[in-house]
C-alpha cells in the first residue's frame, strides 16, 4: 500500500514538473511571438511615416527619409534573396555573413541620418547631407552587388541543371527510338 502511494505521489510530481515545463516554454514562445511583432509594427510605421516624409516634405527632410527607405529596401531585399538561396547553395553564407557586417554600417548610417532629421540648423544638415548621401550609396551599392551576385548565380545554376537534364532526356529518347521488336531480336540470336 505504501509503494503504490509513494509511485502515486512520485507520478504526480513527475506530471506537475511536466506542466511547469510545458507551460514556461509555451509562455516563452508567446513572449517571443509577441516582442517579433511588436518589432515588426513598429518598422512598418516607421517606414510608412519615411515614406510620408519623403513624398510631402520638400528638401533635405524629404531627401533623408528617402535616403533611409533606401537604404532599407536595398538591404532588405538583399537579405530575401540571400536567405531563400542558402539552403540551395551554402556557399552563400559567407555573402550573407557580410550582408550583416553591411547592415551593421546601414544601420549606424539610419541612426546619424534619424538625429539629422531632428536637427534644427538647417545649415548643419546642409553640411553633413552630402558625406551621408556619399555613404548611403556605396552602402546601397554593395548590397545591390551582393543581391545581384546571388540571382546571378542561381540563374547559372539553374541554366546548368537546365543542360544537364535535357543532356539525359536527348540520351533516354535516343535510347527509345532506336528499339528491335522482340521477335526479330530473337530470330537474329537463333538464325
Amino acid at each position: 500500500m505504501e509503494v503504490g502511494v509513494a509511485v502515486a505521489a512520485a507520478l504526480l510530481a513527475l506530471f506537475v514538473v511536466l506542466a511547469v515545463i510545458v507551460a514556461v516554454r509555451a509562455g516563452r514562445a508567446v513572449k517571443r511571438g509577441v516582442e517579433r511583432t511588436v518589432a515588426d509594427t513598429r518598422r512598418t510605421v516607421e517606414e510608412t511615416s519615411l515614406r510620408a516624409r519623403r513624398a510631402v516634405q520638400p528638401g533635405p527632410v524629404g531627401e533623408i527619409a528617402a535616403l533611409r527607405l533606401g537604404l532599407r529596401e536595398s538591404i532588405d531585399s538583399t537579405r530575401r534573396e540571400l536567405e531563400a538561396a542558402v539552403p540551395g547553395d551554402p556557399g552563400l553564407r559567407e555573402s550573407l555573413d557580410l550582408l550583416n557586417r553591411l547592415h551593421d554600417f546601414g544601420r549606424q548610417l539610419d541612426g546619424e541620418l534619424r538625429q539629422l532629421e531632428r536637427e534644427p540648423d538647417k545649415g548643419r544638415i546642409a553640411d553633413r547631407l552630402p558625406e551621408a548621401r556619399r555613404r548611403a550609396q556605396r552602402i546601397r551599392n554593395s548590397a545591390d552587388s551582393l543581391r545581384f551576385a546571388a540571382q546571378d548565380r542561381r540563374r547559372h545554376s539553374a541554366g546548368d541543371d537546365l543542360e544537364a537534364l535535357s543532356a539525359q532526356i536527348e540520351v533516354e529518347a535516343g535510347a527509345l527510338r532506336h528499339w528491335a521488336p522482340a521477335d526479330e531480336g530473337a530470330q537474329g540470336a537463333q538464325g
